[in-house]
């Protein structure tokens, strides 16, 4: 414990001299000779004074004044350990990514020990290790009081990349330069090195230990996880994480969302005991599978923890047509076996005739050498273009004899070929790819050798149409749009007939990007920027791009590192239907290892389980007006100015007093919010800490004024008193029956209102399985009224605030229910509101002010927009349906212009 003001406790001497005035007595009379009063000597006397203060009145006035001179100087319960040293003190925190995972602990640790310098006096500093989002060189802060670095530090979050240690040494030689003399540092290490060959951590520790004492603060028995992108295989996503070794066997799970934030799949990944990596696979159906847009370690909120998927990580359906006879996929020789083992990693590879593959959803359909004649079968192919598709089309001796509509360009009759009438000498290789062309950045092996071909008759459009052409500048493969869809050519065949490009990893990459153009997925011309859409924070959350972000070339993008200027996240095209490519930071990490050892001397203190402070001085305080209030009592009765009745009726008082010194906060005329208790003890913690959070904004926002909230048991408790009820259902709430049941539908027809949330819906799909079901059970005794979805002109979107119908909470995209207005009893108050949002999770602040629960999707919108709905509801709660007049007001004041 520790003192504020601790000079105040000079005062505690005095108590002596305190006791010795309370002990003086008036001095002694003088005594007068009057023979009367020898008449009154043996009368007896009704009542005595006693020359001295009782010994027990002492005591209880020295308790007063000592808690008086206690209570002034602010004694604090659990203060946050100093750092050592008596100096300046040099606060250096790793705000990188992996310190995200446990950033609430490290921040309550800095502000404890900031806290601690100001009681001491000591002025501070702070040094932070990533690179600033503006791009601008690491500094530290010039030296100031602990009190006002500490506005700096809360307003601090973490990076979405690693810390720059290097940078941070180099900022702390300077400010060292410019602050002579000695200090005390105390260093928040993320406990990870970020570079194969150390990144600068131990020069940084040696110099902090050279200019004065070191605490070392960092986190015990977490381990920091990287999770990588995945592989891609025919059947499945293959998964990998790295992480520093941990002492103990461990199993990591990973969720898998779509772009709403549902969660479709989990699956897990066993770590040895001192391993470094794990893998598994995600088995999933390739329609579920191309939903995916996100995979992310379940309970870790880290940039490093979360991997975005995009097109690459996609199993399009691609379709593969071969000549009329059989032998299609004859090894080697046939034209559909060099196209079935290129596209198989990346593709859902279906075969049959043209009609069976277009009756299910495709991307992709690949001709090889396959003329279409006029007829139902090329009107059907021709309308799938025209709607979408992308047909890939192979050259051949067939297709050379007969060419159709359905192609990029007019072929001339007849190949080209060595020998032929239209000859070359020798074979010829590839020309560079276009910048312009959706190969752009594709090396061009020499090997590869082109010996036959169909020609294209020379137009003004034929350039244009060109992706590929050969070194003498013939087209090899051409393109043109048809409708949302287009069709490709390429001017050889899908085999090793007419040249050894099937032979060649060219010819998997060239098909890959035809693949990746389907399905309305715009490719990246050549060296077009790709700007950022949205990017992630130090959490792992999506937002808006900060200003400082730039655009990417596409050409640069795989080699391109997240950074400042670059935050991992989502780039693209802007506008509907431009291409997305996630920049996922994972990619660009080493795997993580544990910090190296410190420097000698180096003091440890650990991150987490730091002790909330608590001022006693209002306790004391209170605790001394009670003495002195109890001793005026006492000393009225000494006096006999108080009879036996008064005495009577104010010791209750007194012991009311003493019980409850803040009884004036918890009056029953306060209006609070109920919420029904669990078996669970940590779900009841959560809703409690929802509905604080709540009343406390609705306090602040609103004229309203809410007191604390309070667990009840219908049946037991008294309902009356409460507007509202919140209600969490789980797989395990048991079916209220008897009186519950009853006091949950006299709650309801006598005007209360209760929020029921399953926690389950929209972006929390699969975060509280069995509690569909289990709302069913639960309200089959209740009279609920027949429901409908909150429409846009329900009073609960307006009743403060102006909101979507959605009501987001701690996830987002579910539906909400309320009774049907046509529904008139009650004024058509809805007694029930029925989702999943979790809203008291949105709501939840904990002893220090934070928000311990991350909304999903996340952004500070998200939450803003769950604490609004929570003010709807309680003004809904409270005042009825009052501003049901005011939905019709454009109408009434339309008929009075009328």
């Amino acid at each position: 414990m520790g003192f504020v003001a601790p000079w105040l406790l000079l005062a505690l001497p005095a108590l002596p001299l305190i006791w010795w005035l309370l002990r003086v007595t008036p001095p002694a009379p003088r005594r007068q000779a009057f023979p009367a009063l020898r008449l009154l000597r043996d009368l007896p006397a009704p009542e005595e004074t006693p020359a001295r203060t009782p010994w027990w009145l002492l005591l209880l006035r020295l308790a007063a004044a000592a808690l008086i001179v206690l209570g002034l100087s602010r004694p604090v319960w659990g203060p946050g350990a100093a750092a050592q040293g008596d100096g300046p003190l040099l606060l250096v925190v790793d705000d990188g990514w992996p310190s995200a995972a446990d950033w609430p602990a490290r921040a309550a640790a800095a502000q404890a020990a900031l806290e601690a310098a100001a009681r001491e006096g000591r002025r501070a500093a702070l040094l932070t290790t990533a690179p600033a989002e503006n791009g601008e060189a690491l500094r530290a802060t010039a030296l100031m009081p602990a009190e006002a670095l500490r506005a700096r530090l809360a307003a601090l979050r973490p990076k979405p990349w690693a810390p720059d240690r290097a940078a941070a040494l180099a900022a702390l030689q300077a400010w060292v330069s410019q602050n002579p003399g000695g200090f005390a540092s105390l260093y928040l290490a993320d406990g990870v090195e970020h570079q194969a060959q150390g990144d600068g951590f131990t020069p940084l520790a040696e110099t902090l230990t050279a200019a004065g004492p070191l605490t070392l603060a960092r986190a015990e028995g977490r381990a920091t996880r990287l999770l990588l992108p995945p592989r891609a295989e025919p059947d499945r996503l293959h998964l990998a994480l790295r992480q520093a070794p941990a002492a103990m066997a461990g199993e990591v799970a990973v969720l898998a969302r779509t772009g709403d934030g549902r969660a479709l799949a989990r699956a897990t990944i066993p770590v040895a005991a001192g391993g470094e990596a794990g893998e598994a696979a995600l088995d999933l159906p390739i329609e579920i599978r191309n939903q995916i847009t996100r995979l992310e370690i379940e309970g870790e909120e880290t940039a490093g923890a979360a991997v975005l998927l995009d097109e690459r990580f996609r199993r399009r359906p691609v379709g593969l047509v071969g000549p009329v006879e059989q032998g299609a996929s004859t090894p080697l020789i046939g034209p559909l076996y060099y196209l079935e083992r290129a596209l198989e990693p990346y593709a859902e590879l279906r075969q049959g005739g043209v009609a069976p593959l277009l009756s299910r959803q495709l991307a992709v359909m690949v001709l090889a050498d396959r003329p279409l004649p006029e007829g139902a079968e090329r009107a059907a192919l021709a309308r799938w273009v025209e709607e979408g598709g992308t047909l890939i089309r192979f050259a051949g001796p067939r297709l050379a004899e007969a060419p159709d509509p359905l192609l990029p360009v007019r072929l001339r009759a007849g190949e080209r070929q060595l020998g032929g009438a239209l000859s070359w000498e020798q074979p010829q290789g590839l020309a560079p790819f276009a910048d312009s062309s959706p190969f752009a950045g594709l090396p061009t092996p020499a090997e590869v050798a082109i010996s036959t071909q169909v020609l294209a008759e020379p137009g003004p459009q034929l350039s244009d149409r060109t992706w590929a052409r050969l070194a003498d500048g013939t087209p090899l493969v051409t393109a043109e749009a048809r409708g949302a869809g287009r069709i490709v050519l390429f001017h050889v065949t899908a085999n090793a007939e007419w040249s050894n490009l099937p032979l060649s990893g060219l010819f998997i990459d060239m098909l890959r990007r035809v693949v990746a153009l389907s399905s309305g997925v715009a490719g990246a011309e050549g060296s077009q920027p790709l700007a950022p859409l949205e990017t992630m924070d130090g959490f792992g959350r999506l937002g808006p791009a900060p200003g400082g972000a730039g655009a990417i070339p596409a050409n640069r993008f795989a080699e391109t590192a997240p950074g400042p200027r670059h935050p991992p996240g989502w780039y693209g095209v802007p506008g509907e239907g431009g291409e997305r490519r996630a920049l996922n930071l994972s990619a660009s990490l080493p795997a993580p290892r544990a910090l190296a050892a410190p420097p000698p001397g180096t003091a440890f203190q650990a991150i987490g389980g730091v002790p909330a402070e608590r001022d006693l001085g209002p306790w004391l305080l209170a605790a001394a007006l009670l003495l002195l209030a109890a001793d005026l009592l006492l000393s009225l009765v000494q006096r006999g100015l108080i009879g036996r009745a008064a005495r009577l009726a104010a010791l209750p008082l007194l012991v009311a007093l003493a019980s409850t010194p803040a009884w004036a906060q918890d009056m029953p005329l306060a209006t609070r919010i109920g919420y029904v208790a669990s078996e669970d003890a940590g779900l009841d913690e959560t809703v409690r800490q929802g509905l604080v959070g709540l009343s406390d904004y609705v306090n602040r926002r609103t004229a309203a004024a809410l007191g604390e909230p309070v667990a009840v048991r219908p049946g037991q408790d008294d309902l009356s008193t409460l507007p509202l009820l919140y209600w969490v259902i789980t797989a395990e709430t048991p079916t209220p029956a008897g009186a519950a049941a009853g006091a949950l539908n006299d709650f309801m027809r006598q005007g209360g209102i209760i929020l029921i949330d399953t926690r389950g819906e929209g972006s929390g799909e699969g975060f509280a399985p069995g509690a569909a079901a289990a709302l069913q059970r639960v309200t089959r005794p209740l009279a609920i009224p027949p429901l409908a979805p909150v429409s846009p002109e329900h009073v609960l979107t307006r009743s403060f605030y102006l909101l979507p119908p959605e009501l987001p909470g701690r996830f987002a995209g579910g539906q909400v229910w309320v009774s049907r207005q046509e529904d008139r009893a009650n004024d058509s108050v809805s007694p029930v509101i029925i989702g999943g949002h979790d809203w008291a999770g949105a709501w939840a602040v904990d002893a220090r002010g934070n928000n311990p629960y991350a909304v999903i999707p996340g952004g500070a919108r998200q939450r803003t927009l769950a604490y609004r709905f929570g003010v709807n509801l309680v003004m809904y709660a409270l005042t009825g349906n009052y501003k049901g007049d005011q939905v019709h007001v454009p109408a009434i004041l339309e008929r009075l212009g009328n």
